[in-house]
């Protein structure tokens, strides 16, 4: 058979989703892992920052970067320009590179920001290892969503998201430990963020057993190495699950890509409509994941104990995507997405209201499930609805938006929690979610059982 895109494609999606698949699923998710461990770990330090004195829990003015309104925003200032400015580099100079020296560049980062003393210096380096993270998110919806076949690609974001929102108890439970005390004399949110860098270096050298895309590879002219990497893939198939069936190849060749194509039909109205959900959705995901502590804290409730509460929510983190993990591939990912927000909204609501420690820990688990059942469905779905010539740039493009809104979110939340209290911060996360299910229910294209290929056109 003739090497082209087509057929490279064609053999990817005949693959049988075996354990060598779910091995190179498992080794990617990994990387995430320790990104998802840094980009939650703001909400289980923030309280040692406070009660060290280098952050205030809000701020005097709107845009202060003295609270830690503004430590969550460096970092998502980071992630903004890590997406939408550096997400093109995986597809000009492949997958496997970016995954690999992002991950580097934030443990380095992270290092250093565990030894810094003041707001100026922690904002800083939080905003530098908030580049490394944004380019290594995209570049893993993209490698995931080119790696496995269509019949199980909601199932795979779904265990990659299971792995890396594993990190949210692990991070959880290390502040509650460590966060209160100064073991050896080194505060404990020191601690904490020290444990996540180091994992990472672990994973990174983990990690260099991940082969390239060989859908970049036949986009970019490297036919034959893409063969070769289908051809192991496929003899790891056979072995596990006997002869393949044969490949039902679509011979139209893509053109070249480039940022312009995202503002063309098909692409424009899903570009648009991306926007506008990323910029309302991080308003429900991080305005909750960010602040639970805080939230508690205002409430009255001890540092100790709003840890401690803590923690118990964040052990539903990972079972948002596990138990999605049973329906994903059956529905349409729009639907999955749109009822997540509305659950969001409804439980944050409840959360707000709620007084007893008991009623607190339900409704917080049941918005972390809901806001994680939300996630790794549109994960899936961005990577899903541009081709592989524009995939990273365009999924950095659109996704970018959410860091952005995040940025402005954290000193509109600390605004609303200092005016309006509680109450007021999920009366506003509900009204964002509203615009999440509008816009992705009316304007979201269907792609369940479709190809990237057919997907695509």
């Amino acid at each position: 058979m003739q090497h082209t895109q087509s057929t490279i494609a064609a053999r990817l999606e005949r693959l049988p989703p075996g354990r060598a698949l779910w091995t190179r699923v498992i080794l990617l998710s990994l990387g995430g892992f320790f990104e998802f461990y840094d980009m939650f770990l703001s909400a289980y330090v923030g309280p040692g920052l406070v009660r060290e004195g280098i952050l205030t829990p809000t701020t005097p003015g709107l845009f202060g970067t003295e609270g830690l309104a503004g430590f969550v925003a460096a970092f998502f200032l980071g992630l903004f320009f890590g997406t939408a400015l550096f997400g093109f580099v995986a597809d000009r100079f492949g997958r496997r590179a970016i995954f690999t020296v992002s991950l580097l560049w934030y443990t380095v980062a992270a290092t250093v920001m565990a030894f810094q003393t003041t707001a100026f210096g922690l904002d800083l380096w939080r905003f530098i290892a908030g580049l490394g993270i944004g380019v290594e998110l995209v570049t893993i919806d993209t490698y995931i969503a080119e790696l496995v076949p269509c019949t199980v690609r909601g199932r795979a974001f779904a265990f990659n998201q299971v792995v890396q929102f594993a990190a949210i108890p692990v991070v959880a439970l290390l502040a509650w430990l460590l966060v209160p005390h100064e073991p050896l004399g080194l505060s404990g949110w020191r601690w904490v963020v020290l444990s996540g860098s180091l994992g990472a270096l672990v994973v990174w050298f983990i990690r260099l057993a991940v082969p390239e895309s060989p859908r970049w590879l036949a986009a970019h002219g490297h036919l034959d190495e893409a063969d070769r990497i289908v051809a192991r893939f496929e003899t790891d198939a056979i072995a596990e699950s006997g002869p393949l069936p044969e490949p039902v190849v679509d011979h139209a060749e893509a053109p070249q890509g480039s940022f312009a194509e995202i503002w063309r039909a098909p692409y424009l109205s899903r570009t648009a409509m991306l926007i506008v959900f990323n910029l309302f959705q991080t308003v429900g995901f991080y305005g909750f994941n960010n602040w639970v502590p805080t939230f508690l804290t205002s409430q009255g409730i001890t540092v100790t104990k709003s840890l401690g509460y803590t923690f118990f929510i964040a052990l539903a983190a990972p079972f948002g995507p596990l138990l999605a993990a049973l329906f994903t591939d059956r529905i349409e990912r729009k639907w999955a997405i749109a009822g997540a927000a509305a659950c969001v909204a409804v439980f944050g609501l409840a959360f707000a209201g709620a007084r007893e420690a008991a009623a607190l820990i339900v409704f917080g688990a049941l918005v972390t499930l809901a806001n994680n059942i939300m996630s790794f469905s549109f994960h899936a779905y961005q990577a899903e609805l541009y081709p592989t010539r524009i995939r990273a740039l365009a999924v950095g493009f659109v996704y970018s938006w959410s860091r952005l809104s995040t940025v402005f979110s954290a000193f509109v939340i600390a605004f609303f929690l200092r005016d309006f209290g509680v109450g007021g911060v999920f009366a506003l996360i509900a009204a964002s979610m509203a615009v999440v299910v509008a816009a992705i229910g009316i304007y979201g294209p269907k792609v369940r059982d479709l190809t990237l290929e057919e997907i695509s056109r």
